[in-house]
Parts: C-alpha cells; sequence; structure tokens
C-alpha cells in the first residue's frame, strides 16, 4: 500500500471514528499511533489543557515518549509547553533552546522534537507532541500532514462537545482522564497476566473494543473487574 493510499484510509478510518461512539483517549491513542506510522518520527503524544490551563498527557504511542511529555509537564519546558502557550508550531528548532528537556530527551534516545497546536474556536486546547532518533530536520510535507492530524484531534473533540451539549470542555477533560487512568490501570494488568507488554496488552484491549464495538473503557472495566478473561482478549 502506498503512503498515499493509507493516509488516506487513516482519515477515513478517523472520520467513521467521529461519527460512531466517542471515546477520547482511544481516539487520541490511535492519532498518536498513526502520526509514528505516517510521519518520519518515532514517537507521538497528545496533552490537552484543562480549565484551569495545565497540561495533561492524554496519549502516547510508547511508555518513553509518555515519561518525556510527563518530564515536560514537570518541568515546563520543551517543544508541546512553548507550543500552547504560544499557539504557533514549535518545529526544528535546536534541543538546546530548553537544556534540561534537552538532556532528558537524549536519555530516553530522541535528539529532535516538535509539537503543533491544538486549536479550538480561537483557544488552544492542547498540543500533538513529536520526538525523533534523528537530528534531520522535518520536511514540509510532514509537517502539514501533522498539523492535519492535529486538526483532527481538535474536530474530534468539538464533535464530542456539541453531542454532550451543555457540558463543557473542563468536564470532557475531567471523564478523559478519569478514563485514561483506569485504561493504564487495565494495561498494567493485563501485561502482567499474559505475560506480554504494555504496548501488546493495549493493542489486545484496542482491538477486542473495536471489534465488539465497545468503548475502550468499558473493556478496561471489565478487565479490572474480572468479569473479561484474558483468554478473550488474546483470542481475536
Amino acid at each position: 500500500m502506498s503512503r498515499e493510499h493509507r493516509i488516506t484510509q487513516v482519515f477515513i478510518e478517523l472520520a467513521d471514528t467521529l461519527v460512531a461512539e466517542f471515546e477520547v483517549v482511544d481516539f487520541l491513542g490511535y492519532l498518536a499511533g498513526v502520526s509514528v506510522e505516517l510521519l518520519d518520527v518515532d514517537a507521538a503524544g497528545l496533552m490537552l489543557a484543562d480549565e484551569d490551563g495545565l497540561l495533561h498527557v492524554m496519549a502516547s504511542s510508547d511508555d518513553q515518549a509518555e515519561l518525556l511529555e510527563l518530564f515536560e509537564l514537570q518541568q515546563d519546558e520543551g517543544p508541546c509547553p512553548e507550543c500552547f502557550r504560544t499557539g504557533v508550531p514549535v518545529v526544528n528548532v535546536e534541543l538546546s533552546r530548553w537544556p534540561d528537556f534537552a538532556a532528558a530527551a537524549a536519555a530516553g534516545g530522541y535528539t529532535s522534537a516538535h509539537a503543533l497546536p491544538l486549536h479550538l474556536r480561537g483557544h488552544v486546547i492542547g498540543a500533538l507532541n513529536l520526538f525523533r532518533t534523528s537530528t534531520e530536520p522535518l520536511t514540509d510535507q510532514d509537517i502539514k500532514l501533522a498539523q492535519a492530524l492535529s486538526d483532527i484531534a481538535t474536530i474530534g473533540l468539538l464533535h464530542e462537545r456539541e453531542i454532550r451539549g451543555h457540558q463543557v470542555l473542563a468536564e470532557q477533560l475531567q471523564h478523559a482522564l478519569d478514563s485514561r487512568i483506569e485504561i493504564e490501570q487495565a494495561k498494567g494488568m493485563l501485561a502482567e497476566r499474559a505475560g506480554v507488554s504494555p504496548v501488546a496488552a493495549f493493542g489486545a484491549m484496542r482491538s477486542y473494543a473495536r471489534g465488539k464495538g465497545l468503548g475502550l473503557s468499558v473493556v478496561a472495566h471489565g478487565v479490572l473487574d474480572g468479569t473479561l478473561q484474558t483468554s478473550a482478549l488474546f483470542a481475536r
């Protein structure tokens, strides 16, 4: 399959997700994964801001990227916090701009990082983080595609907000944060039970959820309370 064909397929799948029952954590997790697949990057993650303007890690393509995103939040430095504050893309810049972040990125094997803003009705509500093990700059094509993926994330959040009607974005975010905690707990429990990596455990949960037409948080709850057997998740 050509890259162009795959990009078209991904955007069709994302549109289908927006029409179907929408779950923020699953949607953003999928976006993080396809960002790595479609762009010349090695890891990706998405952050959203709460009503107080504080960023939260909502999705990461792998555990190493999540640790680096958490470091950005703790130190309040790096491409993602800067992108969120300014509302403009932070791409192809030297990591030396953020000395502590640069050291943490290097420790994780990354030598460059980028961020694209998520805009919603004139407000920046988060950012897409991209990490690379290469110092080669992102191409204009990849930057445009990354921004398109960021825009899709924003559309998804707007779509969900309209469905919920009177509920505000802060409530939506809190629900997503609560769901993410439960999903992370279930991922760890399933990984230990099945003797697989957390990434494989999460993949099995997502595949089962999509195959059964269930929300990812519903599957996670089943894993945690024991009503969903490990064998059922890995039989697909």
